[in-house]
């Protein structure tokens, strides 16, 4: 739209109209593209921090204490960047000068009536959830000479909207949780023009913390809230406003019995009311309840069959006592802790249990919380044992949000079929950055790729899931950058896609770290990603627990790559440290160096070790050890005292951990690689066509595989194809090769472990030249031990048979036939190659590319 303003300094006239452009963007999606801070400053931008002193932030009386207390933290972060510190009013009789508006559309009489006049345009903001708009007024009151409003939907759409204006001033998320500083500046204008957000991609969107044990717990007992002897009112605190800032709204909250239960601090529940954060409680917690900690009576009572009025009153307690405020109830029911319900033995039997567990459980949600029951947030999470039970027939109330799980390690388990799209509560995701559970945990650091994350979270959301998503973040440090990229798809999933995931790391570590290290930065943590998907930094032995030792499947060039890759990476990360500014120096150390240097140390000592160079071995050791200290003693002036702690942590849970690390008696034997010319191998993003078909192509995603670039199918919402209609309907990928003889050979298929999305295998198939296409197929049998190593490794490998009637120049077809399938390489065996080299790392050989 055109509007006529003044020009020239705030407040004065030059003498004419200048027509000018009020930019409004409204991204589908959920997040405006236009820089809030002016670069070039003009008349009609607006002053929130001078000079001198800052613009007014005006809290109308009645406005919810949620919003509040976010305009309270924005003040601080004005403070934070220029020095100065708004005054936060609750008086709107008294407006002057330069003020900050803040409310909700149809709650702010100040706001609805800038509306009536046409001054503040909020189409598509009204009746929307948690949508916002920031839009600079020109005079909207007597007195007052400019104003920026922002106007919420609702309660949480304007406190995202005072959070996106601490954002756009340089104020991190983490700027607690990671101690990045802001840059310092003099001013802060902002930009004249209308920026709107939201509404949300999916609809409840948080964390898990979980498994707190080794971490948030014992620092929040030893460091930060020792009077309440671990994680508490004051750690949730912050908790609850870094959710925010990162446009999140839920918690499931820490479950294990180190922790006192969320609830038995009586304040905790009305604290996140004042936050706005919606409480929930996990898969097995139904109602709220926090069975490791309030279940008091003995186990073997946790049982609806025997003990149906004894569980349904202490279910009761819960409601009555916390219904007044926002919760999503988790309805179902397990045992104790993560384990199967007890009582019926039968699967039949379970799943008529459960359907009269849901009936009670929604009667006293209709007693107590509202009488409409449908219109209380509740979800159904098929976690584990449960989702057979699930894909068995149990009947979920269909106003219920079903929550699928991924397999703990990034693969999502199931999803929707087009069917029961239709359901009125859809369809959620429960997902982890981080496991305790078998075949081997990973809690430590955090090292699944923003990449992995994008491809089963869009397929998810693709395939129906909107509702919910809930990402189990272990003890949320380390978990800073997968956490936020988790969330941010969660508020806007087209904000990225495959032609600009590669952006992702840059923008994250500009915004952190500032300009002239960013694609530094972004470069070491890619290449920390990829070198730690091969193989997990907590997941360093090739034994399971409870086997006997056995070497790893490298061959001795593939360990001294994998060696040589993070020592250089060591290097460039402690060079780079040395250039960062003093004051983001803890910053850097906790989110990018201390996870590049454990990560690398980690390598060394097992890898030093099992080749029988014991002095590299204990020197990496005591390296790690003392990086470790320093993280939990010196780093922050000892902020973080207790925070870290390396895998395993302690011998309990040892059939689902790691051994603790000591060398072998004996050095590994020696493993030769392949024979230069016995294999050709492909990257799968090295092919040398793509043919698109019925809308749908092979799709490269950048940071994705053991390659860092694998391959998949996308839209992932498209049918399968039959064997039949491949030549004419399947997209295609071309790779020119040569083969150096004619012969039968083995070409084997790199899968990612994802799992099918349709059918029971990961297939594709493949033709030579105009040859007839064959199907490959690799059989997906969740829970068994071919999985177990194929989530460990990263891969899944099917073969065939490829007959080649000549030697010389030949072109090999793949053709994607499912949806949801991911192809990271492909090898043919020439007649050289062991079992083990097409295992988890394959040489960098010959034509190997990674």
């Amino acid at each position: 739209m055109f509007e006529a303003k003044k020009t020239g300094s705030p407040g004065g006239w030059i003498g004419s109209w200048t027509m000018i452009i009020i930019v409004t963007i409204w991204v589908a999606g959920r997040v405006s593209a236009q820089p809030l801070l002016a670069k070039n400053p003009s008349g009609f931008d607006f002053v929130l921090s001078g000079t001198k002193e800052s613009a007014t932030i005006v809290m109308e009386p009645g406005t919810d204490r949620a919003v509040v207390r976010a305009a309270e933290d924005l003040a601080a972060d004005i403070e934070r960047v220029t020095g100065r510190k708004p005054a936060v009013v609750r008086d709107a009789t008294k407006l002057s000068d330069d003020v900050v508006i803040a409310g909700i559309v149809g709650r702010s009489p100040l706001i609805d009536d800038l509306v009536a006049r046409g001054k503040v345009d909020v189409a598509g903001v009204k009746g929307s959830w948690e949508t916002f708009v920031l839009q600079v007024v020109e005079s909207p009151f007597p007195n007052v000479r400019r104003a920026l409003v922002v106007a919420g939907s609702d309660r949480r759409g304007a406190i995202y909207g005072l959070y996106e204006i601490s954002a756009g001033i340089g104020i991190s998320p983490w700027y607690w949780w990671a101690d990045v500083a802001p840059a310092k500046r003099s001013e802060l204008v902002i930009a004249a023009g209308t920026r709107r957000f939201g509404p949300p991609s999916v609809k409840y969107r948080g964390i898990f913390i979980n498994d707190e044990d080794w971490g948030l717990h014992p620092w929040a007992g030893k460091t930060f809230e020792p009077e309440h002897g671990g994680i508490g009112p004051k750690t949730y605190a912050k908790v609850f406003e870094l959710l925010l800032r990162l446009k999140a709204n839920t918690l499931w909250p820490a479950m294990h019995a180190v922790s006192k239960p969320f609830n038995s601090f009586p304040e905790n529940a009305k604290l996140a009311n004042d936050y706005g954060i919606v409480m929930g409680s996990s898969h097995a917690e139904p109602m709220l309840r926090d069975n490791v900690g309030e279940w008091t009576a003995p186990k073997q009572d946790y049982d609806y069959v025997t003990n149906r009025a004894g569980v349904r009153h202490y279910w009761e307690e819960r409601v009555v006592a916390n219904g007044a405020y926002e919760n999503i109830y988790t309805l179902g029911m397990r045992g104790i802790h993560d384990s199967a319900m007890q009582g019926p033995t039968t699967d039949a039997a379970r799943i008529a249990t459960l359907e009269k567990i849901f009936a009670d459980q929604r009667e006293l949600l209709a007693k107590h919380v509202a009488p409409d029951v449908s219109k209380i947030p509740q979800i159904f999470c098929a976690y584990k044992e449960v989702l057979p039970l699930y894909r068995g027939g149990l009947r979920v109330p269909d106003d219920v949000t079903v929550m699928f799980p991924d397999d703990n390690f990034g693969y999502i388990r199931d999803f929707p079929t087009d069917s029961e799209r239709a359901r009125r509560g859809g369809f959620g995701i429960y997902y982890h950055l981080s496991y305790l559970g078998a075949p081997m945990s990973y809690l430590w650091l955090s090292t699944i790729p923003p990449a992995l994350i994008w491809e089963e979270m869009h397929k998810a959301y693709e395939r129906g899931t909107d509702r919910i998503w809930i990402a189990n973040v272990g003890d949320l440090k380390p978990s800073e950058i997968t956490t936020e990229f988790f969330l941010q798809l969660a508020w806007n999933v087209d904000r990225w896609r495959p032609e600009t995931l590669n952006q992702f790391l840059p923008q994250w570590a500009e915004r952190e770290f500032g300009k002239e290290h960013a694609v530094e930065i972004a470069s070491l943590l890619s290449e920390y990603y990829l070198l730690n998907f091969q193989r997990k930094p907590e997941q360093l032995q090739w034994w399971l627990p409870r086997e006997s030792r056995r070497p790893s499947a490298l061959t001795d060039a593939e360990v001294q790559g994998r060696l040589d890759a993070f020592s250089r990476l060591r290097a460039r990360a402690a060079e780079l440290r040395a250039k960062i500014a003093p004051s983001l120096q803890d910053a850097f150390y906790e989110l990018v160096y201390y996870p590049i240097e454990g990560s690398g140390l980690a390598n060394a000592r097992f890898f030093e070790g099992e080749r029988g160079h014991l002095d590299a071995a204990y020197a990496a050791d005591a390296r790690l050890t003392e990086e470790t200290r320093f993280f939990n003693e010196n780093l922050a002036g000892g902020k973080w005292r207790g925070i870290m702690t390396l895998e395993p942590a302690n011998h309990e849970w040892a059939s689902m951990r790691i051994a603790r690390w000591k060398p072998p008696e004996t050095a590994r034997p020696s493993v030769s690689s392949p024979t230069p010319g016995t294999f050709i191998a492909r990257a799968a993003a090295e092919f040398s066509a793509n043919v698109k078909r019925r809308g749908a192509a092979w799709t490269v995603i950048p940071g994705l595989g053991r390659t860092g670039n694998a391959v998949s199918v996308l839209p992932t919402n498209s049918s399968p194809i039959t064997l039949a209609d491949v030549a004419a309907l399947a997209p295609r990928l071309d790779y020119a090769v040569t083969f150096p003889k004619r012969g039968k050979f083995t070409l084997s298929v790199n899968f990612l472990p994802t799992h099918p999305v349709s059918g029971e295998s990961l297939r594709v198939t493949v033709a030579l030249d105009d040859g007839a296409p064959e199907i490959v197929a690799f059989p997906f049998v969740d829970n068994s031990a071919t999985w177990a190593r194929g989530i460990l490794d990263e891969v899944c490998t099917a073969t065939t048979s490829l007959v080649v009637p000549a030697g010389g120049a030949h072109t090999l077809h793949v053709y994607g036939i499912d949806a949801g399938v991911v192809v990271d390489k492909i090898i043919v065996d020439l007649g050289g190659l062991t079992p083990s080299y097409l295992g988890p790392v394959p040489s960098e050989e010959n034509e190997i590319s990674r």
